[in-house]
């Protein structure tokens, strides 16, 4: 479903309609709008159309390679047609077109004119090059899809072309900026095909390329992709909404007008030179207010905004000022997006003010070049490369994100990964903090003060011991609140701890901790991995040790580079034993190359006996005891694999274990303690006492006299009863030893009451 222009919410502006000249001069009168504009219904393009408007900026040498490309991809399309029945052609003449609205070069003009030719016509890259040069067909290169490479699911395929192009991007940012525009027009053009191809489509569109536009600060794309995406994800209420948003225009529209003279009357006699217009808000944005609030559509009550744009930076303030003194401002609701820009670049003054009838209204105060840059992101940097001194800061925040891109693929072990620490950074939501030094740092929202460290530096976020926020120290998991003065405390000897990645939030801190946790200690992880699979191949009646050709063909079907590399992902949790050995299955049952199984004399199969993975405490960072339930020798266990943090063993008992076995069955393994076991473990006791003089001595006496150790002690009074509630923490050989320290601490006078402490 395309937007139409009577069912269009949002004041974005049309890929078609020409970038105002930035010589032009403000006009000093002031114009008032409340119309918005629609979304471009999307048509067959016309080659004519797109030549008239890159003449504007071209060259004549320039518009005459681009015509080449439009007759190579022309012709490489002949007889190609879309679903909805046009030529193949009219499509890159369109895509081209939304990049000639971003006036950018003849080179990704050319790109987007070629970009499905390599995809969809089999040419080659060097015949690109040959052609158009190497620049133009690395910018193809990067749009075009992995066809060729067989992958073992759709998820698989897709995650590999997304780390493919955004790569790409990392390299020449125009690539995503023709990719955008290829899947706004494919967005705008989505009703000719299958109900179930539109919602993957529209779906992948809000998941990836709509936060990407956001990111960039392509605001006029991220709003439309949002609209045109919610408009085929939930169809009915899109057009339940377009229909009472519609009908509000009328009812409202004594408001706005009555709203619109006031602001121009009272600019007018302070002598700022603005323009003010109206903005409706998206259809999105009204429908996710309405679901994160849980508001009807009557209850929304600010759909409509106001931008007021000025001559200069200081008039921005008093322009605010003004309104301020007209409306009065709803406490807690401006914000300087001027003094400390969004991370991709916006800049803008945010204010909420109490209209008439009581009604809130919304006021963006901006220059026009902050205007401009708020519209076209970094695009603008095309678009006015005259004067690239005040987009500095922009195209640096740009390259500092693109950057780490590139950090996080050289620490990332596959292309799922890699899209889901991308995924986490693309948050539209930021918090600003400050180093000691002052320097402002912008965060996802609910990052925390690790996230904080390893966006400093890797190697200080692998070495943080402690963190103070404000001067006082706090854990490491503490969320970031906007103004927070942090300081990062680090040591030398300190490494990364698999539990870290329960609470990291940015992409970056994520990979870093996982390639840290994938390389130290690999020895052990490939020890536990070969267990694992040979345990599992075992229970499918399979030979734990692999044929050499079965071996050979499993690599190249994994993508791993070795069989290490394959028990090293099996040993941290990143692939599971079990589904690799049914693979292994699949394989050899097409290749007749299963055992026979054992027959007993009832003709029944004999189950084959499945030994249980050893534990002995002391593998290192494969292996994890729960902190919930922290489990001793002695204790029945049962081992969890948690992707990437290898293996976490729970107590039978243990009630987060049991939680979690019914979420991820698949992920639980019969382990048992190893004999002959050489350390000693933590473990949790609380002890209710008389709350009488010398309890504590003589309770921590007895666990020193019971050959024990306190690594912990905590304490908390109920007066009313005159009890003590005493917390202790002490390190035991075994189960064995714990049931003797207990034994001599319940002996102790003034103790009523002792047990163990389990999750």
């Amino acid at each position: 479903m395309n937007l139409t222009p009577t069912d269009s919410t949002a004041s974005i502006a049309s890929t078609n309609r020409a970038v105002p000249d930035r010589s032009a001069k403000m006009p000093q009168k002031k114009t008032a709008s409340t119309a918005t504009t629609p979304a471009p219904v999307a048509g067959v393009a016309s080659v004519t159309q797109l030549t008239t408007k890159l003449s504007e900026y071209l060259t004549p040498s320039e518009l005459k390679k681009v015509k080449e490309a439009y007759r190579f991809s022309d012709e490489a399309h002949l007889g190609q047609m879309r679903m909805s029945g046009e030529p193949y052609i009219s499509h890159p003449i369109a895509v081209a077109e939304i990049c000639a609205d971003w006036k950018l070069d003849a080179q990704a003009i050319m790109a987007a004119l070629l970009h499905d030719v390599m995809e969809d016509q089999d040419v080659r890259k060097d015949e690109l090059i040959e052609r158009f040069g190497a620049p133009v067909a690395n910018l193809v290169d990067g749009l075009s899809k992995l066809e060729k490479i067989e992958f073992q699911s759709q998820v698989e395929a897709q995650a590999e072309n997304f780390r493919k192009m955004l790569l790409a991007m990392a390299r020449d940012v125009r690539v995503i900026l023709v990719k955008l525009a290829d899947r706004l027009h494919n967005m705008r053009t989505l009703g000719s095909m299958a109900p179930v191809k539109k919602r993957r489509i529209a779906r992948e569109t809000m998941e990836v390329y709509v936060p990407i536009a956001h990111r960039l600060g392509l605001n006029n794309i991220y709003r439309e992709l949002q609209d045109l995406a919610f408009s085929h994800l939930y169809p009915m209420r899109y057009k339940t909404l377009a229909k009472a948003v519609k009908a509000a225009r009328g009812n409202r529209r004594e408001v706005v007008s009555k709203i619109l003279e006031s602001v121009n009357n009272t600019l007018d006699a302070t002598g700022i030179p603005a323009q003010v217009y109206g903005r409706e808000k998206t259809l999105y944005g009204i429908y996710t207010k309405m679901l994160n609030k849980r508001l009807s559509f009557s209850q929304v009550l600010d759909i409509y905004g106001f931008r007021v744009v000025v001559d200069s930076f200081a008039n921005c303030y008093v322009a605010l000022g003004t309104l301020h003194a007209l409306f009065k401002p709803m406490p807690g609701k401006f914000k300087d997006y001027i003094a400390i820009p969004k991370l991709n670049g916006y800049q803008s003054l945010h204010t909420t003010l109490i209209g008439p009838y009581g009604t809130p209204i919304e006021f963006q105060i901006r220059t026009q070049d902050m205007h401009r840059v708020a519209e076209s992101g970094v695009a603008a940097h095309w678009l006015y490369k005259d004067d690239e001194g005040s987009l500095s800061d922009l195209q640096q925040r740009t390259h500092a994100w693109l950057q780490s891109l590139l950090d996080i693929q050289k620490q990332t072990g596959d292309s799922a990964e890699f899209l889901e620490h991308v995924k986490v950074d693309l948050f539209p939501d930021s918090v600003y903090v400050f180093t000691p030094k002052s320097k402002i740092i912008a965060l996802p929202r609910g990052a925390t003060a690790l996230d904080f460290a390893y966006t400093i530096h890797t190697d200080i976020g692998d070495q943080t011991i402690a963190v103070k926020i404000n001067l006082e120290q706090v854990p490491l998991r503490t969320e970031l609140r906007n103004g927070d003065i942090v300081e990062i405390i680090t040591s030398p000897t300190s490494r990364p701890n698999p539990n870290w990645l329960g609470f990291v939030r940015t992409g970056k801190a994520r990979s870093a901790i996982r390639h840290h946790l994938r390389t130290i200690n690999l020895t052990e992880s490939i020890e536990l991995g070969r267990r694992l699979l040979s345990q599992a191949l075992v229970t499918l009646n399979l030979d734990p040790e692999l044929p050499a050709p079965v071996a050979e063909r499993l690599l190249n079907e994994s993508s791993a580079k070795s069989l290490d590399d394959l028990y090293a992902d099996i040993g941290v949790g990143k692939r599971m034993a079990a589904l690799v050995a049914r693979h292994i299955l699949g394989m050899v049952e097409n290749d007749q190359l299963v055992p026979r199984p054992q027959i007993d004399a009832d003709g029944e199969v004999l189950p084959k006996k499945i030994d249980p993975v050893v534990i002995y405490g002391s593998e290192g960072v494969s292996v994890q005891l729960a902190s919930c339930c922290q489990p001793i020798p002695g204790d029945t266990i049962i081992g969890q694999m948690k992707r990437d943090q290898g293996l976490t063993i729970h107590t039978h008992d243990c009630d987060v274990g049991r939680r979690q076995r019914m979420k991820e069955p698949d992920r639980w393994i019969d382990v048992v303690w190893g004999s002959d076991i050489d350390r000693r473990f933590d473990c949790s006791i609380t002890l209710l006492a008389r709350n009488e003089k010398g309890i504590l001595a003589r309770v921590a006496a007895e666990i020193g006299e019971s050959d024990s150790n306190i690594t912990h002690v905590g304490m908390d009074e109920d007066k009313d009863h005159m009890i003590t509630y005493l917390h202790f923490t002490v390190q035991v050989e075994d189960r064995v030893h714990l049931a003797r320290l207990m034994r001599n601490l319940r002996s102790i006078p003034g103790v009523t009451r002792l047990l163990r402490d389990k999750g």
